[in-house]
């Protein structure tokens, strides 16, 4: 593989040059109009997931942190939407669309958010943790850049059982900078492991333009390490499933790890509890609501190929509106854990004394 993908965003730029077609791409040309609708349906609801889930925080129903994904659906949804059997995903705490796009359901994804017992982490996890082991997703860590050596070592583990899969590690432009990435990429390369580090660069971190905080291009720092890299922009879905699949069929056949970097761009701010536009004009947030908004982008790509009509938008819309209602109704209803759950699914050997190996004291009350 080349060390830089052909779906750059600087083979845009240049004006004499027509766009690529990504949707005659190998990755996307065999896509039937059904699964065409699935992906447009899970970009849109991921994005009335998150309204719901940004009401709700506004009622305060939900307390904590909430960061979310609008405006980067078509990231999680077109990585994901190319993983196998023995594919893993694990990311940071913007990890509401990547849950989805792996297939998680609305309501103890809300019921999580709430705090409820009957979310995916039993309400102890809340916005930044959400988890489901029988569909390879790991999270959702709060701890920046805290993720990406975990990625690393399940890659290890995939490649350890002699598994034809690969790790896409997700993370944000704000985690490039942390010690623990640069030892995970060293381990990569070294061993061979086959994980495709993600950062969905959208520009500020968690407040700080990119150009303030961090030198040259984020996934050219790569070929410190001997791994191939690459750039592509988030907005079009089929330009991301496109870029994604060369670096993951190297990771699979040939245990090969990347560094790919994603420009995208998040709507709200950092954390709902931030403001949306004191360090970026307002101007710059709708520019690229008008012109690269990805459900919007997808969308108008579907109607182009009459594989979507304006009554289906509509119907698919509403279902999306009335499923995100119907999660939220879910965690209203749903119970708080008991307080006798508290140090239950904190340590194995605890919820598994039989078994245990350890001595000594697993909790001080």
């Amino acid at each position: 593989m080349s060390k830089k993908s052909n779906a750059t965003a600087e083979s845009q730029s240049d004006a004499t040059t027509a766009k690529p077609d990504f949707a005659g791409a190998s990755a996307n040309a065999s896509l039937s109009a059904e699964k065409k609708i699935e992906l447009y349906r899970l970009m849109l609801r991921i994005r009335r997931f998150e309204e719901r889930s940004l009401r709700a925080y506004q009622s305060k129903k939900i307390g904590g942190f909430l960061h979310l994904y609008i405006g980067q659906e078509a990231v999680a949804v077109g990585c994901c939407s190319l993983m196998g059997k023995d594919d893993h995903v694990i990311t940071a705490y913007r990890d509401h669309g990547h849950a989805i796009a792996v297939g998680m359901e609305m309501n103890p994804l809300m019921a999580e958010l709430y705090g409820k017992a009957t979310g995916c982490s039993k309400g102890k996890g809340g916005s930044m943790h959400f988890f489901d082991p029988s569909r390879n997703y790991w999270g959702g860590h709060g701890v920046v850049g805290g993720q990406v050596p975990i990625g690393a070592g399940l890659a290890y583990g995939i490649k350890y059982k002699g598994l034809k899969g690969a790790c896409m590690t997700f993370m944000g432009d704000g985690a490039v900078n942390q010690g623990a990435v640069h030892e995970a990429y060293n381990l990569a390369a070294l061993w061979d492991l086959p994980v495709v580090f993600v950062i969905e660069n959208n520009g500020y971190s968690m407040g700080t333009s990119q150009a303030r905080s961090s030198a040259g291009e984020l996934a050219r720092r790569a070929e410190g390490y001997g791994m191939a890299w690459g750039v592509c922009d988030g907005h079009d879905l089929y330009e991301v499933r496109a870029f994604m699949a060369g670096f993951l069929d190297a990771a699979r056949e040939k245990s090969k790890p990347a560094v790919v970097e994603v420009r995208t761009y998040r709507y709200r701010g950092h954390s709902v509890a931030d403001p949306d536009n004191t360090y970026r004009a307002k101007a710059e947030i709708e520019e690229y609501r008008k012109t690269k908004d990805p459900i919007q982008v997808f969308q108008s790509l579907l109607l182009a190929e009459k594989v979507l009509d304006d009554a289906l938008v509509e119907k698919i819309d509403a279902e999306a509106r009335a499923e995100a209602e119907v999660s939220a109704d879910f965690a209203e209803a749903s119970p708080f854990p008991d307080i006798s759950d508290i140090q239950k699914d904190v340590y194995w050997e605890a919820d598994n004394p039989s078994e245990r190996k350890s001595g000594g004291r697993l909790f001080f009350n």
